[in-house]
């Protein structure tokens, strides 16, 4: 609905300079920034200084890790072992060598892009939206029951407590087990098992109560996939993003995170 913009793109292209326009754009920008920066005053440039604290930190940290870390190996023997003094024989030559194992290098780059998700910012959503208010009690006086609005996932040991003491009621009608996760590389979408909500960027009680929103991590089995890690074990569960409001679509669509 109203994705006109992506629809005139996807029908006609974008212009002929699209590509110079926003090269130059993403140059200017910088020099905007500091001319801005040494303008603004007040609590304005300390909110600015702040999220540029932030930026460095993060680029900082980020490089850190991508960079190739020197070890210090031991040196192979080559030919014979020639006769050495006493006082040298616990000594052993060392060679510097690059980390070459593919694993180190995986988790390395997973660590650093720990939070480069599609999705970066998220709306805000009401806690009214979220839960809606039951009354209970002989004259409905009582409004301490809260029925989630939202979809959610339950786990298949999940059982319901009593409707009487039940806080929060999830209904069957949005409850979720499959979502169509979509692999940035091979370009391909299957339908896979939810196995838990990782995070909900709303907030812990959400994730907790496992409601699935837009930008919400969730964990799915991708056994079916055949994925291997370098030492040949098959990959059970890996992180992907949810992309739509499922509560809206009736499915979830989800980006695989690797």
């Amino acid at each position: 609905q109203n994705e006109y913009i992506e629809l005139a793109r996807k029908r006609y292209g974008r212009r002929l300079d699209h590509v110079e326009r926003t090269r130059k754009r993403a140059a200017r920008k910088v020099h905007v920034d500091s001319r801005k920066a040494t303008k603004i005053k007040g609590i304005k440039s300390k909110i600015a200084s702040k999220e540029r604290f932030k930026e460095k930190a993060q680029m900082k940290r980020k490089i850190k890790e991508h960079q190739e870390k020197e070890t210090l190996q031991k040196k192979k023997e080559k030919g014979p072992k020639n006769a050495l003094p006493g006082f040298l024989m616990d000594r052993s030559e060392a060679d510097r060598a690059k980390i070459l194992s593919n694993s180190l290098k995986q988790k390395r780059k997973e660590k650093a892009g720990k939070w480069a998700v599609p999705i970066q910012k998220v709306r805000p959503v009401k806690e009214d939206e979220m839960l809606k208010v039951m009354t209970s009690g002989k004259r409905g006086k009582k409004a301490w029951k809260r029925m989630v609005n939202k979809v959610t996932f339950v786990g298949e040991t999940f059982t319901r407590r009593m409707p009487k003491f039940e806080r929060f009621i999830r209904p069957m009608a949005l409850r979720f087990k499959k979502a169509h996760v979509t692999h940035p590389e091979l370009k391909a979408t299957f339908q896979l098992p939810i196995t838990a909500v990782k995070k909900n960027p709303q907030g812990k009680m959400y994730t907790g109560l496992g409601i699935i929103t837009k930008g919400c991590i969730i964990e799915v089995n991708v056994s079916e996939l055949g994925l291997v890690t370098p030492s040949g074990k098959v990959v059970w569960g890996k992180y992907a993003q949810v992309t739509n409001n499922p509560e809206n679509d009736g499915c979830i669509n989800a980006v695989l995170l690797v």
